[in-house]
């Protein structure tokens, strides 16, 4: 089975999820700078999340340029990633429209948590579906920053019940490591065009 109608498929989820979070934003009543105040938290949890969908697009769109193979387990491990993905507009909602609160603040921190655990699961059977010579296999090589990610949000849940500011800046942390599209997948894409021209 081919990749395209996956990616298409999980293209569509994840416009849909942008769509739900601009929606959630309010258009300000008055013409003053005062009148924006209200809409600072979801506005900025807003951006924050955005660049989380937006992290996650980039890198999934790479990841799939270098598979070949797609089998029903592929298709779940994609679909449980979506799942989790869809919950980001509700944690960015929960976040925003109560000022950060410690509980919404760990809770969108098990979000992303469960995001990028999926987003390994699927990775992982991508790379047991296509067997030893992967091409993603070879381009994730150790996949620090795939490690890292998980023991920073991790570490970040229960700190927001101590200072929920200290993991809003480990969530933005994690987002900064990721904001540059994945610099091993990109080589390996282009490795991969040239040996096929």
């Amino acid at each position: 089975m081919e990749t395209g109608r996956l990616e298409a498929f999980s293209d569509a989820v994840l416009a849909i999820l942008v769509t739900i979070m601009v929606l959630e934003l309010k258009v300000p009543h008055g013409t003053s700078i005062e009148a924006l105040r209200p809409l600072l938290p979801v506005g900025l949890t807003y951006v924050l999340s955005f660049a989380n969908l937006g992290i996650y697009w980039n890198n999934h769109h790479h990841m799939l340029q270098l598979t070949d193979k797609v089998n029903g387990k592929v298709l779940w491990a994609n679909l449980h990633l979506l799942f989790w993905l869809s919950l980001i507009p509700v944690a960015t909602g929960w976040i925003g429209q109560n000022g950060f609160a410690s509980l919404p603040t760990a809770g969108y921190g098990v979000v992303l948590l469960f995001s990028g655990v999926a987003y390994y699961i699927l990775q992982t059977i991508i790379i047991s579906a296509e067997g030893p010579g992967s091409a993603l296999r070879e381009a994730i090589g150790g996949d620090l920053k795939g490690k890292i990610s998980p023991i920073v949000y991790t570490a970040a849940i229960p700190l927001a019940f101590v200072n929920r500011w200290v993991a809003i800046a480990l969530y933005i942390l994690v987002a900064l490591m990721w904001f540059v599209p994945d610099r091993r997948l990109e080589r390996a894409i282009e490795k991969r065009g040239s040996l096929g021209s």
